[in-house]
């Protein structure tokens, strides 16, 4: 569906489709939202247009591109096409010779696209309304948030000093009808704008677009090198330009096709309590203080115009199918980078920036671990987690293969890296410390003399129930992994199976909580990689000292327990859960 300019376009063309549901009962903006929408992700259902929510003037679009298909639909191809493309046109540049400049003529449409086109107007700006952030119908997600947000603006600031635009999606708590909070996350374009212009004693001016065409959305969230224009991208992506139009009260250009346009300022030195937010690594963040948006103005379509929500928490949701686009958009591009990787894939079930998988193709001896540190200093990489390195023809993507890589080849006192003390996700609550925490990398590569394994090892361990009497359930995942369930603390557990002889050839042995249900692969890998801190719940089997290194003698124990310092996992009330069964689905 190449160009379409408006969510609204792309809304009339899913229900031409067969693609959207309206939902013409009243729904709640207190959590009834957030249950239908989860619902209907694992369902892989369509795309939700909510025409009645209670007390609110306007629709309400969710789940737009909570599927693959959707989102194919958008681009007009797959993702992994859009990657080619950009591999291509960056391995064309600068050219050697004609025949690379020609190489790229079907390119050259999407490149002069590009280019945003300024507007006079647009339907973002057809009706000034009164600057009132509670007329639109802004969900509150889950019980524990600490009130009602917007969780799809489109957030636009512009360097104070350089005036290069970021276009970025950063949650906004609403305050009262002119003021919410702005979740500047660490290592965020809009973030750095905000701290050069508070440097300078200067408010900074920001419009919030929310409801976008999909290429705009997903530009918004790609991983762009600081200073790119994600309009522009934007105009790559749909192949036609992005159309802007100058704000009403700001020294700025707004998106011109947006359903909604908040212009407002966010003051230097200015702070308040933001959250709690049930967001996407499925537990509470913790409150903490934000910078604050003062409302100014807020402009929108006349014809019925639609607000675009997005729904976080437990995977999966629909933050898992533009991540996962997103990184087929730039594979390819880190391939230029880094010659040597093969593939990547950062996995949604874990909040993406908690485990990321890499197939590196050594050209020199542990080309690997370079590529690893070098990652870990890269972009939005550089705020990952875990980094598993495998050869070169394991499918990242592929989580039986890459635990099956660690059960064959990982020896943790040769082959764990840990590094403390580094700059973490804002989300990560793990290491009590916001933007601060430690990370590692497991290689599980093979080695040179290596005698090879077919397969890992099938043969399930002696069941640690026999051992350990506060263990509830246990499974051997992937032959790599005894995952045990625990009722209380992990940590002792871990500690004494660790040292038992009949695990010794168990490469990790990880302790749960009970609410982590085993069985569910997604599940899982939410359940252990969201919960641990590499430097303090890594438990291995013993250390050894040479010198200033601290070798790890495995197994390698992981207490990914629940901790009583860390917020709550997300889980809706039960009063909604039991309305929502009452009619959902059957009307």
């Amino acid at each position: 569906m190449k160009g379409v300019r408006t969510l609204s376009d792309f809304v009339a063309e899913l229900e031409r489709r067969g693609d959207l549901k309206r939902v013409r009962r009243e729904v709640d903006w207190a959590c009834e939202v957030s249950e239908i929408a989860s619902r209907e992700v694992r369902a892989d259902g369509p795309a939700l247009l909510f025409e009645n929510v209670r007390g609110a003037e306007f629709p309400l679009a969710v789940n737009v591109l909570a599927a693959r298909r959707r989102i194919e639909l958008a681009l007009g191809r797959a993702p992994a096409a859009v990657g080619a493309e950009l591999e291509e046109m960056l391995h064309a540049f600068p050219p050697r010779a004609l025949g690379d400049l020609w190489s790229l003529r079907g390119s050259a449409s999407r490149v002069l696209a590009m280019r945003p086109k300024r507007v006079g107007g647009g339907p973002a700006q057809e009706v000034t309304a009164s600057p009132d952030l509670a007329s639109l119908p802004h969900l509150q997600l889950w019980p524990g948030d600490g009130g009602r947000f917007v969780t799809f603006g489109l957030v636009l600031t512009q360097d104070p000093e350089t005036r290069a635009r970021n276009l970025g999606i950063y949650r906004m708590q609403i305050y009262d009808a002119r003021t919410a909070g702005m979740h500047w996350q660490i290592g965020k374009g809009g973030g750095f704008h905000y701290h050069r212009a508070e440097r300078r004693d200067q408010a900074l001016e920001v419009g919030v677009a929310i409801g976008a065409d999909p290429c705009t959305l997903l530009a918004a969230v790609a991983p762009l090198p600081e200073g790119i224009d994600e309009m522009a991208f934007a105009g790559f992506l749909r192949g036609a330009p992005t159309r802007l139009a100058r704000a009403r009260t700001l020294a700025m250009d707004v998106p011109a096709d947006a359903e909604f346009v908040l212009e407002g300022v966010v003051p230097p030195r200015e702070r308040r309590d933001e959250g709690p937010f049930g967001d996407h690594f499925g537990h509470y963040s913790h409150v903490a203080p934000f910078p604050v948006f003062h409302l100014n103005a807020l402009t929108r379509r006349r014809a019925r115009p639609i607000y675009q929500a997005s729904v976080v928490g437990k995977p999966p949701q629909e933050d898992k199918f533009m991540g996962e686009a997103v990184q087929e958009f730039f594979t390819g591009v880190l391939r230029v980078i880094h010659p040597e990787v093969r593939d990547l894939w950062a996995y949604f079930e874990a909040g993406f920036h908690n485990l990321l998988a890499v197939a590196v193709e050594n050209r020199f001896a542990r080309e690997a671990r370079k590529t690893a540190l070098g990652l870990m200093g890269t972009g939005q990489l550089s705020l990952t987690k875990v980094i598993v390195l495998v050869d070169e023809d394991v499918n990242p993507r592929d989580r039986a293969g890459v635990f099956g890589a660690i059960a064959r080849h990982f020896d943790p006192a040769e082959d764990f890296l840990l590094i403390p003390g580094v700059p973490l996700d804002t989300l990560d609550f793990t290491s009590f410390t916001m933007n601060l925490g430690s990370k590692m990398v497991i290689d599980a590569q093979s080695k040179p003399g290596e005698t090879a394994v077919a397969a890992p090892p099938s043969a399930a361990p002696p069941d640690p129930r026999a051992t350990e009497e506060t263990v509830l359930a246990h499974r051997f995942a992937w032959g790599a992994m005894l995952v045990v369930q625990v009722k209380g603390e992990g940590r002792r557990v871990v500690e004494r199976l660790v040292r038992r002889p009949e695990y010794a050839a168990v490469k990790l042995l990880v302790a749960v909580s009970a609410d982590v249900p085993l069985e569910d692969d997604e599940l899982l890998l939410w359940g252990i990689f969201t919960r641990f801190d590499c430097a303090r719940d890594v438990i291995p089997a013993g250390i050894e000292t040479r010198g200033a290194w601290a070798s790890c003698r495995g197994p390698l124990g992981i207490d990914a327990t629940w901790k009583t310092r860390y917020p709550a996992a997300i889980e809706n009330h039960p009063d909604v859960i039991a309305r929502v069964d009452s009619w959902w689905g059957k009307e």
